[in-house]
């Protein structure tokens, strides 16, 4: 059970999904607020600060995309975890919520403990890294210095490419975070106009072959993100 009451907003139009989320994140102690449209989640949203938005995509007035759109558009949401309910058939969803901000994902029908356990992991990625400063981050055995530009693995220094380094400090500053191909242009490349998915692709296979495969996951269609196997 958390032991901090962190703030859970639940935004979905259905009375049914929104009643068993509700219960069984209260049950594990968490503080839970509920809207029933995007424009609704938005305006709860700004007055009870969620640490943690769960967003379904098809909603009248304003879906799940559009309402992430311009969360993530207002600084002080920039930094709130969000995650979609998706249906097993809307892949297409999936992509476009992670490219508009989404952090996770949670498949339905929704399985309340699996729910639940999936929430847990979300929070505790401000914690799963070790320690993440704006200059360093440590997970399990691996070190990441961003000033020193400087990798160590198990106390033993790992050569990286300048974009090689770049890439691993921008997935393991958020470990869990699923990145599409499109953030990580936009966040390493910015707009170099010779940059394809397969740029990204090959410094992907380099970290993998340095450092090996645990660190790097592929998402299948959407990105990659960092995450210890």
């Amino acid at each position: 059970m958390s032991t901090v009451k962190q703030k859970i907003l639940i935004v979905d139009d259905e009375p049914d999904i929104l009643e068993l989320i509700e219960y069984n994140l209260k049950k594990e102690g968490y503080q839970v607020f509920l809207a029933n449209n995007g424009q609704e989640g938005i305006t709860v949203a700004k007055k009870v600060h969620p640490d943690l938005i769960i967003l379904d995509i098809m909603m009248p007035k304003m879906d799940g995309i559009e309402a992430c759109r311009l969360m993530r558009a207002i600084p002080e949401f920039k930094n709130t975890f969000m995650v979609f309910l998706t249906a097993r058939s809307e892949e297409y969803s999936e992509i476009a919520g992670f490219n508009v901000g989404a952090d996770d994902y949670i498949a339905k029908p929704i399985k309340p403990r699996a729910l639940v356990s999936r929430i847990n992991a979300i929070l505790r990625r401000n914690s799963s890294a070790d320690e993440v400063s704006d200059n360093k981050v440590e997970i399990g055995d691996l070190v990441i210095d961003r000033e020193a530009y400087l990798v160590f693995q198990g106390g033993q220094k790992v050569v990286l490419a300048k974009k090689e380094f770049e890439l691993l400090y921008l997935l393991a500053s958020k470990p869990g975070k699923v990145y599409t191909r499109e953030s990580i242009l936009k966040n390493i490349w910015e707009d170099s106009v010779v940059v394809t998915n397969r740029t990204i692709d090959v410094h992907i296979r380099k970290l993998r072959e340095k450092l090996g495969e645990r660190y790097v996951a592929t998402v299948k269609g959407v990105g990659y993100k960092f995450e210890l196997s």
